[in-house]
């Protein structure tokens, strides 16, 4: 499994990704001028692969996987999200799934399909993960939890996202949202 963590503080540069052009996200890990932008009270590399492993497995995806994850800003994903999305505001964390699903968590057709798989590594790319440290400090404080468990819960989130999972219906809520915390009680990770 590839899990590529990258750091960026330069808003104009993030901007000029292509996010959906790669399979591979890479960005400079890098940090100009800066002082440890940021820095957890947690070792978040490891805290990123203990939870979208977890995710990987107790969705039983049968594949090896790639999962790319940002870490930005408020500016760098206002931009990312008003480049993509066509939305101007700032967010918590952006998911850029790989791999369309004729269900969540239905990986029956993958196969069908060499576009889902890097052509160098064969693993299935599943996407993108932008996730807004300032957001993950901010919320955290709002709802009275660690910013790990904010964290860990934004990944949650967005992995169950690229596996086709969504909340914009009550109906999809009604599953995405008790399996988001399920996952983050099986890893003990609360609130």
């Amino acid at each position: 499994m590839t899990i590529e963590i990258g750091l960026d503080i330069d808003a104009d540069k993030i901007a000029g990704l292509d996010l959906n052009a790669d399979i591979d996200l890479n960005i400079d890990k890098e940090i100009e001028n800066q002082k440890q932008p940021f820095a957890f009270d947690f070792d978040y590399e490891s805290v990123a692969n203990e939870v979208i492993n977890f995710v990987i497995d107790k969705e039983g995806f049968p594949y090896e996987a790639e999962v790319n994850l940002l870490l930005t800003d408020d500016d760098g994903i206002q931009k990312i999200n008003a480049q993509f999305r066509q939305m101007y505001c700032v967010t918590d964390v952006l998911s850029f799934p790989m791999i369309d699903y004729d269900a969540p968590g239905d990986f029956s057709r993958l196969e069908e399909s060499e576009d889902y798989f890097n052509p160098d590594t064969g693993e299935a790319a599943l996407g993108d993960i932008v996730l807004n440290v300032d957001r993950v400090r901010k919320q955290a404080a709002c709802f009275g939890h660690s910013e790990l468990r904010e964290f860990a819960f934004l990944i949650v989130h967005s992995m169950l996202h690229l596996f086709g999972y969504d909340h914009m219906e009550q109906k999809d809520a009604d599953i995405m949202e008790p399996l988001q915390e399920k996952i983050l009680e099986e890893l003990n990770i609360l609130r």
